[in-house]
């Protein structure tokens, strides 16, 4: 009986290999392995639109499969199974940019190889014009990673120097998200891990800097943001510059952005940043696509903008996606849609843009027929933007909802906790706003304690009137 791999390859050969090299890097370099769904699924849009002749208007992903469902190519399930892959494929990308921890980011690696298998087994028929053979799944393995490192540390191939490096760097800035969510909301010190590993993702991106230039690319980040240890931002720009000029699509995008924003070895040229940013959005890197739409938008060139905005957008970069949906409600660039605004704001809090996921919570929370809904939601969303953006105006809207039982509860402990929160991180206009309602939740706490006889809602109340005692 065939297994999974030579069943895929089966299928097409060419598909086979992106199957097989992503299984191969589910256990050890997750990111590696969800860039190769990515890939897999572009390469199937081709593969399906083949047979009918279809010239694809766009390179986007996105676009390539809604004209494949607009033809009628492939049906609703086969869409949102290959939309699934797609926002896959952008968390492997940047995982650390969904808050994903290591953990998440392998099991969501695992999810995605047993659904693209599971959507190769749906169209098998249909693209083969054959039946689908008998086969058998073989679980991933940790094989690939040790030969990677056998390879970079034994043969000291550039190759896999580098993706090396990328593993312990998207390692690292995952650990970082997690270390920097839990400052502040820990009772001990935050175990620094992810300095260590970014030390470790800087050796092996110098190792490979000279005769691979993605890690040339990456060697500079590592040298600007001081990865090592020690910072050097003039070597570091000019290592990005020079994988800029040899084509390398995140080398020119960042380059772009140097020259929109200036850096001390970059002055602002609004010409060569668009320029390279142009050259990397042709290359369809969502951030180059993103800040061409910014360039623009500040030129008030608001058709391009949107243009650029949307394709970023439809890629999958989230901060693209909160943009978009706030110039689809104000009609910047295209006709004002607040049904399409609000599927773009959706789409970027799911994606956990914390700005989006602020404006989705607030939108449900101060909906008209809020009452008896489910805003479970909601609260996860306010929790996230608390946790990771330790959002003064997120803590405050918690808070009220807690002590007004919107979320189907009162819990004045909780909401006094936030709102001592917030008072300690707020700035003049944020306490302007929260000493208002930090009188009235304790005045609130005083007169149910003056009648309640409850001993446990004695103590609760006792509690919240403890965090809301005036600060010495």
């Amino acid at each position: 009986m065939l297994n999974d791999i030579e069943f895929v390859n089966l299928f097409s050969v060419e598909l086979g290999e992106d199957y097989r090299k992503a299984k191969s890097y589910v256990k050890d370099v997750p990111t590696q392995a969800l860039l190769h769904v990515r890939s897999f699924s572009h390469k199937l849009t081709s593969l399906l639109a083949e047979p009918k002749q279809i010239r694809f208007e766009s390179p986007n992903l996105y676009d390539r499969i809604e004209q494949l469902n607009q033809r009628r190519v492939i049906d609703v399930k086969t869409t949102r199974a290959l939309h699934k892959l797609r926002a896959d494929g952008n968390r492997g990308a940047h995982p650390e940019k969904y808050h994903l921890t290591p953990e998440q980011l392998q099991q969501l690696s695992e999810r995605a190889i047993k659904q693209l298998l599971a959507l190769v087994e749906s169209l098998f028929s249909v693209v083969t014009k054959q039946d689908k053979p008998e086969f058998y799944f073989e679980e991933p393995n940790s094989l690939a990673g040790r030969d990677l490192c056998y390879r970079a540390v034994m043969e000291r191939d550039p190759e896999s120097q580098y993706l090396v490096g990328m593993s312990l760097k998207t390692r690292a800035l995952m650990q970082r998200e997690q270390e920097l969510a839990l400052q502040g909301s820990a009772e001990e010190a935050v175990e620094d891990r992810s300095t260590t590993s970014l030390k470790q993702a800087s050796y092996w991106f110098a190792q490979a800097q000279e005769k691979d230039l993605n890690a040339l690319y990456e060697h500079g980040v590592s040298m600007i943001h001081g990865y090592s240890g020690e910072t050097n931002v003039e070597a570091g720009e000019r290592a990005i510059a020079k994988a800029a000029d040899a084509g390398i699509a995140n080398a020119m995008a960042l380059l772009g952005y140097f020259y929109l924003v200036g850096t001390k070895q970059f002055a602002v040229d609004l010409e060569l940043a668009e320029k390279y940013l142009a050259q990397a959005a042709k290359l369809e890197q969502s951030e180059a696509m993103a800040n061409l739409g910014v360039l623009y938008y500040q030129q008030q060139d608001l058709n391009k903008a949107y243009k650029y905005i949307s394709r970023a957008a439809k890629a999958g970069f989230p901060h693209a996606q909160y943009h978009l949906a706030l110039m689809l409600a104000r009609g910047e660039g295209c006709v004002q849609d607040n049904v399409k605004s609000t599927h773009w704001m959706a789409e970027a809090a799911e994606q956990g843009q914390l700005d989006a996921m602020f404006s989705r919570a607030q939108s449900m929370l101060h909906e008209d027929s809020v009452l008896g809904q489910d805003l479970t939601q909601a609260e996860a969303y306010l929790r996230e933007v608390i946790k990771y953006g330790h959002s003064v105006p997120a803590m405050i809207e918690l808070s009220i909802a807690l002590a007004d039982g919107i979320l189907g509860r009162i819990d004045v402990v909780s909401a006094a906790a936030l709102l001592k929160m917030a008072r300690e991180r707020a700035n003049q206009a944020e306490l302007d706003v929260l000493i208002p309602l930090w009188r009235s939740l304790l005045q609130q706490v005083d007169a149910v304690l003056a009648v309640t006889t409850s001993k446990d809602e004695i103590i609760s109340l006792n509690k919240a009137a403890e965090l809301l005692s005036e600060p010495t």
